[in-house]
């Protein structure tokens, strides 16, 4: 079997795991409740905090008053009743805002088992946004494909994953059609993800030149997630030699399969912590690992 980068034909479009549908993404939703539903057997890297005191809107204590609290949130029912002063504690007005960024390049528009690595890094995010809407928080899109970026502002509910789906479905599909090289451009981010919010983003990271710049740019106010989707695991491969064509049409043979050496479920991209995901894997197992690394949220 041999890798593919090209522009799709039409018995190629039409091949599962080539192409994104929106009916199977919005499937997705159950898959991600009964992964978090199962006992978690590892603890890896990520989950989210909500709920902090801060200066919102809604109430999230009252309190006897001591010297120097703000006068204006006085709560007049518990101080009349007790007869001593008593303030109110407000939620941070931030809630939790995940902006989802698929890698759609060309070095994503391939595979060597079910499915093309741009078809699992979208999967994998979809049901992370599935569990951050029955959290009740918002969700974005930023789709990076090689003719430039498409972007879906933040929206709650299930109505911001249809919004996120099909802004999914028709960047993949545009990718598809016209994939390109361009480098992994990380500045809209920046504009579509408020301060204080989430971004997780899928890639390969294949062409990653001055990612760490930029990552650490966006991790000063957001909290940043990666997640590496890599091509099939070579050890599950039959053993042999397997055509590659390079973007700039050169054709090599690599030698692949066999038993290898389990790779790590964490890898280090940019200087930071990355979860690894194999696009050859059931969309259960990615969902069991996914919610494994970002549990349901605890308030602290």
């Amino acid at each position: 079997m041999s890798a593919h980068r090209q522009s799709p034909g039409p018995a190629l479009a039409e091949t599962p795991g080539v192409t994104l549908d929106a009916p199977s993404l919005i499937a997705l939703r159950q898959v991600a409740l009964r992964a978090r539903a199962e006992p978690v057997l590892a603890d890896l890297p990520g989950g989210y905090v909500t709920k902090r005191k801060g200066h919102g809107q809604e109430v999230a204590d009252v309190r006897g008053y001591v010297p120097g609290d703000d006068l204006r949130h006085l709560d007049r029912g518990t101080t009349a009743r007790t007869g001593e002063l008593h303030v109110r504690q407000f939620m941070d007005e931030r809630d939790r805002v995940t902006l989802l960024v698929a890698d759609f390049r060309a070095p994503m528009l391939w595979g060597v088992s079910r499915a093309f690595r741009s078809v699992a890094a979208a999967e994998a995010l979809c049901l992370l946004g599935w569990q951050a809407v029955e959290d009740g928080g918002r969700v974005g899109l930023l789709a990076l494909t090689g003719q430039g970026p498409f972007g879906v502002r933040p929206r709650g509910r299930v109505r911001g994953m249809l919004d996120v789906i099909g802004g999914l479905v028709q960047a993949h599909a545009a990718a598809l059609k016209a994939p390109g090289e361009a480098p992994l451009p990380l500045d809209r981010a920046d504009r579509l993800a408020p301060r204080g919010g989430e971004i997780v983003l899928a890639s390969g990271f294949d062409r990653a030149e001055g990612l760490g710049e930029a990552l650490s740019a966006l991790a000063r106010h957001r909290a940043v997630h990666l997640l590496q989707v890599t091509d099939a695991d070579p050890a599950g491969l039959p053993k042999g030699r397997y055509p590659i064509r390079l973007p700039n049409g050169r054709r090599l043979r690599l030698t692949l399969g066999g038993q290898a050496a389990p790779l790590p479920q964490v890898e280090r991209i940019g200087g930071r912590a990355a979860l690894r995901l194999d696009a050859g894997w059931p969309v259960e197992d990615m969902a069991r690992r996914i919610a494994a690394a970002f549990p349901a949220d605890r308030a602290p």
